[in-house]
């Protein structure tokens, strides 16, 4: 006969054990609760992705695989090969979206110029999700002077235009920042890391300062768990799905900010690298003999924007906070 699984009061009593913390009976109270019929069940079921959230995740992940395997698709050099006698010319065969004004292929420059943007865009969000986000949870936690202190720098961040700073950023940054020379993907993507770390910052010291003061939390004060474990093994998790939401609406923030510092001269350098804000750029002395240009590189961005903008919400609404165990 199987022995009888151990009570969520046992399980709890053992690991808290395990990691020398004293075992009460508040805690055993505490995991009574947890352990009433019907509401771990309650909490585990989750809201599936409707028919919107399947197609934008399609999009993505069909724009991801392109811009990766683009080196290796059967597409035209969008640098190196050009035809000037085919410029400006519509869709026709074997060049299914056109010419641009340097004969170069369309379907060729928007697979490439996918690659950019998208490095621009995941890369910046990616670190300021971690350098914001841990700043935000550690002034969300510790409040006090430090509280203070984080808070007031991510108020003066914000208080600062985005496109102005992440402008000034990249002239830093750069050697030389002109309309024909641009700048280099990496200058980019720093000018707008820094630009999103204090957005994410207020998003996670937020969430923190409320999670911060919940009684499981506080339990795990009182029985002595170091600041380091209440925030890796409490507040965090409840504070990740927040950031997440955030971090991918940045993203698609992000990819459109690459496209207005490519209009502002700031962008990725067009004549070693093609982005999707830079093929609009150079589309705009052509908007009324090939409109085009503009419509395909825009119809690229508008497509991966709303997706990652559903996906957020979607994210948000699948995966429901839950409180950790002290």
């Amino acid at each position: 006969m199987p022995e009888p699984l151990p009570s969520p009061a046992e399980e709890l009593a053992t690991e808290e054990a395990r990691e020398g913390l004293p075992v009460d009976a508040g805690t055993r109270e505490i995991a009574a609760v947890v352990a009433v019929p019907g509401v771990t069940a309650a909490r585990r079921r989750k809201k599936p992705f409707g028919i919107g959230a399947w197609f934008a995740l399609g999009w993505l992940v069909f724009v991801i695989g392109i811009a990766l395997l683009a080196p290796i698709l059967p597409l035209k050099d969008p640098i190196n090969w050009s035809d000037p006698a085919l410029k400006l010319q519509g869709p026709q065969w074997g060049h299914l979206l056109g010419l641009d004004q340097g004969g170069h292929d369309m379907l060729s420059l928007l697979v490439w110029g996918a690659r950019p943007s998208l490095v621009i865009g995941f890369g910046s969000i990616a670190i300021g999700f971690v350098v914001g986000g841990t700043f935000g949870l550690i002034a969300g936690y510790f409040r006090g002077f430090i509280g203070e202190l984080l808070g007031g720098l991510f108020d003066i961040m914000l208080a600062i235009p985005a496109v102005i700073l992440a402008l000034a950023i990249v002239a830093a940054t750069s050697a030389s920042v002109t309309e024909n020379t641009g700048s280099h993907i990496t200058n980019v993507t720093i000018a707008l890391a820094i630009v999103s770390v204090p957005i994410l910052g207020r998003i996670t010291r937020a969430s923190a300062l409320s999670w911060s003061d919940r009684e499981f939390v506080l339990a795990a004060r009182a029985q002595g768990a170091s600041h380091f474990r209440i925030l890796w093994r409490e507040i965090l998790p409840n504070v990740l799905p927040a950031m997440f939401s955030i971090a991918v609406l940045g993203i698609a923030v992000a990819i459109v900010a690459e496209g207005a510092l490519a209009i502002l001269g700031a962008g990725v350098n067009a004549a070693s690298t093609p982005s999707w804000g830079n093929i609009i750029v150079g589309g705009q002395s052509s908007l009324s003999d090939a409109g085009y240009i503009v419509i395909e590189a825009s119809i690229a961005i508008f497509l991966t924007v709303l997706s990652l903008n559903h996906l957020g919400d979607a994210l948000r609404a699948r995966f429901d906070v839950q409180e950790a165990r002290i």
